[in-house]
Parts: structure tokens; sequence; C-alpha cells
């Protein structure tokens, strides 16, 4: 019998989910441009408490749209944190310079219950 796993809460209230399109997404010199600025980024933000950078995963359902080249999931503790992420230098510096290479880019945010 296989032991119950009990699970853990996301650190942080508040959730950001970005998902990038980018213009040319078979683009292998494009791909590691965009994923060395996000990591970049994601390394250096003081805001952010919990990160998760992906790429579509291989599920196939009707309700699944898997469209997206890339997402990137962060937390914060609150609201407040996610306004000041907005304007910290990391942020603008990471937009001025990956958005040449997006050509959509779709956010939803999340707070907690």
């Amino acid at each position: 019998m296989k032991a119950q796993v009990r699970s853990e809460k996301i650190k942080g209230d508040f959730i950001h989910m970005v998902f990038f399109w980018l213009k040319n997404p078979e683009n292998q010199n494009d791909s590691m441009s965009f994923e060395k600025a996000l990591n970049k980024f994601i390394d250096t933000n003081t805001q952010v408490v919990g990160a998760h950078i992906g790429r579509p995963a291989a599920t196939d359902r009707p309700v699944i749209d898997n469209s997206y080249t890339y997402s990137l999931v962060v937390t914060f503790p609150d609201l407040e944190t996610h306004d000041a992420y907005q304007t910290d230098p990391t942020h603008v510096a990471f937009i001025e310079e990956a958005k040449s290479l997006w050509d959509k880019v779709l956010i939803y945010d999340s707070s907690a219950i």
C-alpha cells in the first residue's frame, strides 16, 4: 500500500502565473537566450518567495491549453510585494532583455482565500 502524502501549502499568498509565446519557438538560440534571461531574473529578484519555470507538459485533454512556449509561476507573500516586484529593476531589465523574443504574454494572478 502506498503511503499517504500530505500536500504542503504553496509558499506565498499571492501567485503570479505568466505564460509566454515566443516568436520563434523552434529556434534554439532564441530559447537559450530567453531561458538565460529568465533564470538570471529569478535568481536575482528579492521579492519572489517561490518560483517555477517550465514548458508545456506532455498532457492532452480538451481543457488543457499547451500552446505557450514557457511558463513562469512566482509567489509573493502579499499583493504589496507583488506590486513592488512590478517596478523592481530586475523585472524591468528582464522585460527589456527578453521582450523582443516573445509574441504574446498572458498573466493570471491569484490571491489565497
